[in-house]
């Protein structure tokens, strides 16, 4: 009974990912992985950034670490963006030839697979989808680093790996001296757009990418059966509704952003761009912030309210069970059917002919106000250790880390130590969430039977 008490799926999680930020730091602490020398606190900062897949530094990646200290960040970033989880009930699984019950269900309540039998072969597939996109995307970086003839062949090697994973992961971190916005790549639009693709792939979500694989392969089968056997083949429900709704919410947002800060920006940061290259360049700038990280531009030369609404994209995210951070997409789609049932008149919320669970609006609204109330708690300790900076850089980077996104106005190496460590525990706990860390701590109860009688309070 203790044992199950101390080591619950939650705490399985939360101490698995401590484990790995603490070895990563002693990793970045060796002589090995410095150019410079390093402090203990900025080797954690590193290791909790890349672990969380985040991309925040207080030192630059290029210039400070050797080619082994790349090597240790892009495996910490692999590591932190698969879920060590994922790692360690797949090595069980292998060297043992099984897993025990209880470590099924323990991976289980995080990969939300809903039958047991599914939970390996859906980490299998989580590893080789990983490793397919991280080699495609790979290949397709160093096909459009063919031009740049500054950089040798086993260097653009390094590179096209440790951008693929970075990117796929949504971590934000780049080996190149001023990342994405390096004159080496700020105007090479195919090496903009090949990391792009792969940090969208990354942040949709690996339920949801299998889920599209899956349809793909019934529409294929569907359009054969057809035209060989002139029989028409067709199961329901292929695609989830969760799919449904996180590809629409993403498309959706992405178009948006897309276009605002193309007209926001057009004649500001996008202007020593050509037509397409602007277009490229908004497109990466949209959807950066879904946890990517990756500075295609200097973010603090931004419009005012460019910057305002950027925030609100970092704290949407990505998609649930994906790299990437932020409330996810889902829960921001959830809330906003939610309102319009509300105004409507509605006393349930439903889409695509299916009604929303009452536990996944619960879930929603718990996520929305845990992390503004994690946000704000944040933001006040740094601004009590910040007195002199503007509140918006401050706010800026608690969105951003919360968020795991990594993206900065350009004041995080000149932080206080205080605020760094903030910055550490909240990069933790937006990676791991806050609701992961109440599960784990907070005392659960008995299953009961009764119910009390309903009591409607006066909202608005």
């Amino acid at each position: 009974m203790i044992r199950k008490r101390l080591f619950n799926p939650a705490q399985l999680f939360i101490s698995s990912f401590l484990a790995l930020i603490l070895f990563g730091t002693i990793l970045l602490k060796l002589p090995i992985a410095l150019q410079q020398p390093l402090s203990w606190l900025d080797a954690l900062f590193t290791a909790t950034s890349a672990v969380c897949v985040t991309g925040l530094v207080v030192v630059d990646t290029a210039t400070h670490f050797t080619i082994w200290g790349h090597v240790f960040i892009m495996l910490l970033i692999q590591a932190g963006g698969i879920g060590i989880l994922s790692f360690a009930g797949l090595f069980t699984y292998f060297l043992k030839g099984g897993s025990s019950y209880e470590n099924q269900l323990a991976i289980r309540d995080f990969s939300n697979t809903e039958r047991l039998g599914e939970v390996f072969v859906l980490l299998k597939r989580t590893i080789l989808i990983t490793f397919g996109i991280e080699l495609v995307g790979a290949a397709a970086i160093f096909w459009s680093l063919k031009g740049v003839n500054n950089i040798g062949f086993l260097e653009k090697v390094f590179t096209s790996v440790f951008h693929a994973v970075s990117s796929f992961c949504n971590a934000g971190f780049s080996t190149l001296p001023l990342g994405l916005m390096d004159s080496t790549v700020l105007h090479n639009y195919g090496f903009q757009l090949a990391v792009a693709c792969i940090y969208i792939f990354g942040g949709l979500g690996f339920p949801i990418v299998i889920n599209v694989l899956k349809y793909f392969k019934h529409v294929l089968n569907r359009l054969l059966k057809k035209w060989t056997l002139n029989e028409n083949y067709y199961r329901p429900w292929v695609m989830t509704i969760n799919s449904k709704i996180n590809l629409i919410t993403t498309g959706l947002i992405t178009a948006i952003a897309t276009l605002v800060l193309y007209i926001n920006e057009y004649g500001h940061v996008l202007a020593g761009h050509d037509k397409v290259g602007k277009w490229v360049i908004a497109f990466a700038t949209a959807t950066t912030p879904r946890t990517a990280g990756f500075n295609s531009i200097d973010f603090s030369h931004l419009h005012f309210s460019s910057i305002l609404f950027v925030m609100l994209l970092m704290w949407i995210g990505a998609s649930p069970n994906s790299t990437g951070g932020g409330i996810k997409t889902s829960t921001f789609a959830v809330a906003v059917l939610n309102v319009w049932s509300l105004a409507r008149g509605k006393n349930r919320t439903d889409v695509f002919r299916r009604e929303i669970a009452t536990i996944s609006i619960q879930r929603a609204f718990a996520t929305m106000f845990l992390s503004l109330i994690v946000i704000g708690l944040a933001v006040f300790g740094i601004s009590f250790f910040e007195r002199e900076r503007p509140l918006l850089d401050i706010a800026f980077e608690c969105f951003s880390a919360y968020s795991t996104v990594g993206l900065s106005l350009n004041v995080t190496g000149g932080l206080m130590t205080g605020s760094k460590v903030i910055l550490v525990l909240l990069m933790f706990v937006g990676r791991v969430t806050m609701l992961s860390v109440l599960i784990a701590f907070v005392k659960k109860i008995n299953y009961i039977q009764y119910r009390y009688a309903p009591e409607e309070l006066t909202i608005y």
